[in-house]
């Protein structure tokens, strides 16, 4: 669908995102994607949920440009983090906390992140010191998939990193995808 294309005379996709005026259209329905890809249905998260969706979705928008001082801007995932956001937490440990996403790409779309960021915003700027942690986040992630029936069929682990990658939050962040088949190439 080509952004704002009306659909069905309800639905009205505005840069990935959509509006429902009605019709056929659940108003517990939203529409997610970028300006380059195809809006598709998605549940939308509980009201305690919803400020944390409107920061990432404000983030999509605005083309996701990396802060000026993206390694001490505090993120969305800082507040989910400290519990001031509620998240569906699906692993907690010392050094990160896993959830699940608010606006899932697949039947199964977990984050992974570092709980102490240490300058890690994006893979790209990680240092040999912190090997260690980023090992643990895919160990982490494996575990986790593990844990809610991915292995055997086949999961995708996803890294997005900067604003051409696709990164929307400057908190890294693994992204564990699965429930369904996951087509090649990506985007």
């Amino acid at each position: 669908m080509v952004p704002g294309r009306v659909l069905f005379g309800s639905v009205r996709c505005i840069g990935g995102l959509a509006r429902v005026r009605g019709g056929s259209v659940s108003p517990r329905t939203v529409f997610v994607g970028g300006p380059w890809r195809t809006c598709r249905p998605r549940a939308v998260p509980t009201p305690e949920h919803s400020r944390g969706l409107r920061s990432v979705a404000m983030a999509q928008r605005e083309g996701a440009a990396a802060p000026a001082d993206e390694a001490t801007a505090a993120t969305i995932f800082d507040k989910i983090i400290a519990k001031e956001i509620p998240a569906k937490i699906a692993h907690e440990d010392e050094q990160c906390l896993a959830f699940h996403d608010v606006n899932p790409q697949a039947p199964v779309h977990v984050l992974v992140i570092p709980k102490h960021r240490d300058g890690l915003t994006r893979l790209s700027k990680c240092r040999p010191d912190q090997a260690a942690l980023l090992g643990h986040l895919l160990v982490t992630a494996s575990k986790i998939a593990h844990d809610l029936g991915l292995a055997e069929d086949g999961f995708r682990i996803v890294v997005n990193d900067g604003p051409s990658g696709g990164q929307s939050v400057y908190h890294l962040h693994v992204h564990i995808l699965g429930g369904r088949p996951l087509g090649w190439p990506p985007g």
